[in-house]
C-alpha cells in the first residue's frame, strides 16, 4: 500500500530518470567535438560475441576533433573498423598501424539545425515523459481519496506538490536542451 510521500518519492525518482535519460542520449550527438560517448553503443564481432568496443579497446580524445581507438589486440584493428563503418554514424577510420584515428569533420549550418532540431525533438519526449509520471502519480492520489486514505486538504496539497515537482523538471529539461543547442551552435 502506497502512501503519499511513496507516490511523491516515486514521481520525484522516475521524473528525474526522464532527465538523465535525455542527457545521455544527447551526450551521444555528434557536435563535432570529439567524444567518447560518440562510439560507447559501438559494438565488435570478439570472438563470436558482440561485445562494445569500450571493453577490447582503449578509446582516447587526441585532439578536440579528433578520438584514437587503440584495441587491446591487434586482430581487432579489423573488426573495429569494421563497426565504425557499418555505424549510422558517417565517420571514416583511418588506422595507423594498431591505432585507430577518426577525424570528426566540422559541422555544416545546416547540419546543425537539423541536429538542433533533434534534441528540441527530444527534449518534447523527455517532457512527455515527464507529464505521463504525473499524470500516475495524479493517479495514485486519486485512488487514495477514492479508498478514504486521505483528506481533500491532502489530495489537494499533494496536488500542488506532484504539480510543482513536474515544473521543476520540465525547467530541467529545458536547460539540458538549450545547454545542447547553444553547444551546436557555437561550433
Amino acid at each position: 500500500m502506497q502512501n503519499l510521500n511513496d507516490i511523491k518519492k516515486d514521481a520525484q525518482t522516475r521524473m528525474q530518470k526522464s532527465v538523465d535519460a535525455l542527457k545521455h542520449d544527447l551526450q551521444r550527438l555528434r557536435t563535432g567535438r570529439a567524444s567518447t560517448a560518440l562510439i560507447e553503443p559501438l559494438k565488435v564481432n570478439y570472438y563470436g560475441t558482440d561485445t562494445p568496443v569500450m571493453q577490447v579497446a582503449n578509446v582516447a580524445i587526441a585532439d578536440a576533433r579528433s578520438i584514437t581507438i587503440t584495441p587491446y589486440e591487434k586482430n581487432l584493428v579489423g573488426p573495429v573498423e569494421k563497426a565504425i563503418l557499418a555505424s549510422d554514424l558517417g565517420l571514416t577510420p583511418t588506422t595507423v598501424g594498431n591505432v585507430i584515428r577518426i577525424n570528426l569533420p566540422p559541422l555544416t549550418e545546416e547540419r546543425r539545425k537539423e541536429l538542433s532540431k533533434h534534441v528540441s525533438h527530444e527534449g518534447e519526449n523527455a517532457k512527455v515523459a515527464v507529464r505521463n509520471v504525473r499524470c500516475d502519480a495524479l493517479h495514485h492520489v486519486k485512488e487514495l481519496l477514492k479508498e478514504k486514505k486521505i483528506t481533500e486538504d491532502e489530495n489537494t496539497r499533494a496536488e500542488d506538490e506532484i504539480q510543482k515537482l513536474t515544473d521543476k523538471f520540465v525547467k530541467d529539461v529545458d536547460g539540458v536542451v538549450k545547454l545542447k543547442e547553444d553547444e551546436l551552435m557555437a561550433m
